[in-house]
């Protein structure tokens, strides 16, 4: 049944990527609502990071949403990999290639939740003609390519352009980039219910001291519904 509760999906970017599978078990018993997995390609973004293997190496280690972000191009050839790792959220940038209503429509075909990603240069109604076909809508508040950084503020007016857009259709609207305590209540008044969080969650903790990233995780999550009172 879907929900617009906030959600918190801490991204394994800023985990300790020798312990993946722990750090997986530490977020959700720490009140983690999603896991989001950062695909990066080193020719979308200038990055690289995990492919397919290391999806389905995580997998299982995820109780619950295993959130899959491709920043990558070509994007179509690698959907069923990722599909078959395990993902339950498959997102694709529109600005990732020229047929992205073909990328959406084979994405619920291999029985997965489709969403679409926005990077902050690209407007809100370049997803206009997609919102039947999409579960979710990635705003980017950071030029995508690597973890920790400042958020962009001038993309809120957009989330809540989007807000708009979908109106009463099942679609979460999720903000990548540079989300704390003190940014998540702005999008999350704009109508953003799905908050992606990498050094804000991770920072002061570990697998073996995950009591940190529960706090972390509760001030995030805090601050935005207070926004929403």
């Amino acid at each position: 049944m879907f929900e617009r509760s906030i959600k918190i999906a801490p991204s394994i970017l800023a985990a300790d990527f020798a312990n993946f599978g722990a750090e997986c078990r530490a977020i959700e018993a720490q009140g983690a609502d999603w896991v989001h997995v950062d695909v990066m390609d080193g020719h979308f973004v200038p990055n690289l990071t995990f492919g397919p293997a290391t999806c389905a190496a995580i997998r299982p280690h995820i109780k619950g949403v295993m959130d899959v972000h491709l920043m990558i191009s070509p994007v179509d050839v690698y959907l069923e990999a990722y599909a078959k790792a395990g993902a339950d959220v498959i997102t694709a940038h529109v600005e990732a290639g020229p047929h992205i209503h073909r990328t959406l429509q084979a994405i619920r075909g291999l029985g997965k939740k489709a969403g679409v990603a926005l990077n902050p240069g690209t407007p809100a109604e370049a997803v206009a003609e997609l919102m039947d076909m999409v579960d979710l809508v990635c705003v980017m508040t950071v030029n995508p390519g690597f973890g920790g950084q400042s958020f962009i503020e001038s993309q809120v007016p957009k989330v809540q352009r989007l807000r708009q857009m979908i109106g009463d259709r099942p679609v979460h609207i999720e903000i990548d980039g540079g989300i704390t305590a003190t940014t998540a209540p702005l999008v999350a008044k704009a109508g953003a219910d799905v908050l992606v969080a990498g050094s804000a969650v991770f920072k002061g903790g570990s697998a073996e001291n995950s009591a940190p990233y529960g706090t972390n995780i509760k001030a995030i999550r805090s601050a935005a519904e207070a926004a929403l009172t």
